[in-house]
């Protein structure tokens, strides 16, 4: 690299530490409301010993002598306690002390997930506990499982709570107790007319009519179709019932200005004490737009970083230009281009027919249940795309091309051992390096990286032990990735972002067709078209960002290298950590 090009990097590398920098100060901003709102991470022993994790938000002027109305706001299935952020601020700037927690087997909290009532039971016991809390005057916010985690919480504790918002979530599902005319106390629930579980939730394979069901009416105690908007019931008596229902899918509801409002409007109404901000008075969206910025910032800092790297004496000799190109051509390339977009969305649906159960249920070793389904899908796309790739070298390229034409040996040297182990150790390097902006950020300004339901998140020394049994096989897939994206299916001479855009296109057209088939019978007012599939309709929503970035570092690291070690390297590091960290743990080691 001359000197023009190595100033560049540094360059590159101080605006994305800024960028880094500048997004968590506006997030902690907004979240603190300019430093009045004190957030705490707090940790608190609950059932049967295991610790949950929380964050605690704490208005001005709120204390032991002049106590105010507290919040517990409860996330969903495989998110974490910053996931209810727009709820929690606006609570907050609202007056109410709110309890962020993680729910038991996610985030910071000690496993299994499910466990003491989805963590309901301890949380709303933990926020009565405090003095600065007015124990009469507690609400119970939830999304998804976390609804059931506030169901569960008050049926053990009928008294403890003033009233509740079921955010795309229900009674009476899951184990978690039914709802009747009396209780959950004055509940409101928002269930979104696009909702892809309003099969489980309600019985109702079409969102819109859940209002129409008998389990939801028995809750209204009406026996006419639910009218939504209309308060029914009492608010002084506790009945009191309303339905909201905004045009949206299921993880939508926490992040909208419409779901958030519904729920500040309804605490507004049945809590006392807290200002009375109208609930479209909202700022959440700026701290996400903060994460956000801050999560770009950490992803822009491993090219420039990896440039850098490549420049010390240690790692120079990593450095080669990519091989002679001896790839599929012509129809042949648009063949294989399209067996590399249709292979893995049968594959998915084999891994996913086994979730949670048989060889895919949760063990000491491979204790998540999402992500071992990922894994062995992975290891499904893995096998068939390197059996395909190496029955089209032997038939059709042996005499054409070797393992250097493919980044995977050395010219004379094969198998280069030394070099593939520097490779790793700087993979290792730049993921060590991104991770560290992360924990800085969470001690400097309490955020993770995120948008929407994406999000990088610290790891717990449970969750680094996880992902160490994980990595080998993410590992293996983006080595086989790496092997077709380069070796098989690279292009002619491409400068760096056409050939990054046709990686993209090649590792995500996949999900969106399976995203098109699964949400297109929905969003035209029907079910959705995978009901078994609705978990994963979701998960697949953070496969985008995941693959654009792995197309991006693949093609870039091949192409300082000439091999796609370092590239897959990094790759299977970012992501595993990215997958463990954001996932439920579903075996508690003893």
């Amino acid at each position: 690299m001359n000197d023009r090009h190595l100033s560049g990097a540094k360059r590159r590398l101080i605006v994305a530490l800024l960028l880094i920098f500048f997004g968590g100060l506006l997030a902690w901003c907004v979240q603190t409301g300019g430093g009045t709102i004190k957030i705490k991470d707090v940790r608190f022993v609950g059932s049967d010993g295991r610790i949950t994790s929380a964050l605690l938000y704490i208005p001005p002027g709120v204390s032991s002598k002049a106590p105010a109305p507290g919040i517990v706001a409860t996330h969903g299935y495989i998110n974490s306690r910053e996931t209810q952020d727009g709820f929690a601020i606006e609570f907050a700037r609202r007056g109410y002390v709110v309890l962020a927690p993680d729910q038991s087997g996610h985030g910071f909290s000690d496993p299994p997930a499910f466990a003491a009532g989805f963590g309901g039971l301890d949380t709303l016991r933990y926020l009565r506990s405090l003095d600065i809390v007015d124990s009469k005057n507690i609400g119970l916010e939830g999304h998804s499982m976390g609804g059931w985690a506030s169901v569960a919480a008050a049926s053990a504790n009928p008294d403890g709570y003033a009233s509740m918002v079921l955010a795309s979530s229900s009674t009476g599902t899951y184990g978690v107790a039914d709802g009747t005319p009396t209780f959950p106390r004055n509940l409101a629930i928002i269930f979104s007319r696009y909702d892809e579980f309003s099969g489980l939730m309600w019985g109702s394979p079409i969102p819109r009519d859940v209002g129409k069901t008998q389990k939801m009416k028995k809750i209204f105690d009406t026996k006419e179709d639910i009218e939504v908007g209309k308060l029914y019931g009492s608010l002084e008596n506790g009945t009191a019932r309303k339905l909201y229902s905004p045009s949206m899918i299921h993880p939508r509801v926490h992040f909208s200005t419409e779901g958030i409002g519904a729920a500040v409007e309804w605490m507004q109404m049945t809590l006392k004490g807290g200002k009375h901000l109208p609930p479209s008075d909202q700022i959440w969206y700026w701290k996400e737009l903060g994460t956000f910025i801050a999560l770009i910032g950490m992803i822009l800092l491993v090219f420039p970083l990896g440039a850098l790297l490549l420049e010390t004496g240690f790692f120079r000799e990593l450095g080669e230009t990519p091989p002679e190109q001896k790839s599929l051509r012509g129809a042949g390339w648009w063949v294989g281009a399209l067996l590399t977009v249709l292979i893995p969305i049968p594959l998915l649906l084999v891994a996913i027919s086994s979730h949670g159960k048989a060889y895919q249920a949760a063990t000491a070793f491979w204790p998540q249940n999402i992500t071992t389904t990922i894994m062995y899908w992975a290891l499904f796309v893995a096998v068939v795309s390197l059996v395909l790739f190496l029955l089209w070298h032997g038939l059709f390229n042996r005499k054409h091309a070797s393992g250097v034409n493919y980044g995977l040996t050395w010219s004379g040297r094969g198998l280069d051992i030394r070099k593939i182990w520097k490779s790793l150790l700087l993979a290792a390097v730049i993921a060590v390096a991104a991770y560290l902006t992360l924990a800085f950020s969470a001690w400097a300004f309490t955020t993770d990286y995120r948008l929407w339901i994406f999000a990088i998140k610290p790891m717990t020394i449970s969750h680094f032990r996880i992902f160490l049994c994980y990595l080998i096989p993410f590992v293996i897939y983006f080595l086989v990735i790496g092997l077709c994206l380069h070796g098989q299916l690279r292009r002619g001479k491409l400068g760096f972002w056409a050939e990054a855009l046709i990686n993209i296109f090649l590792l995500i057209t996949a999900y969106i067709i399976c995203e098109a088939i699964q949400y297109a019978p929905l969003l035209a007012g029907g079910p959705l078209g995978l009901p078994p599939a609705a978990l994963f309709g979701i998960v697949l929503f953070q496969f985008f960002p995941i693959f654009v970035i792995a197309a991006l570092v693949s093609t870039y690291f091949f192409r300082k290298t000439g091999h796609i070690y370092a590239g897959a390297f990094l790759n299977a590091m970012l992501v595993t950590w990215l997958v463990v960290a954001g996932q439920a743990t579903h075996f508690a080691c003893k």
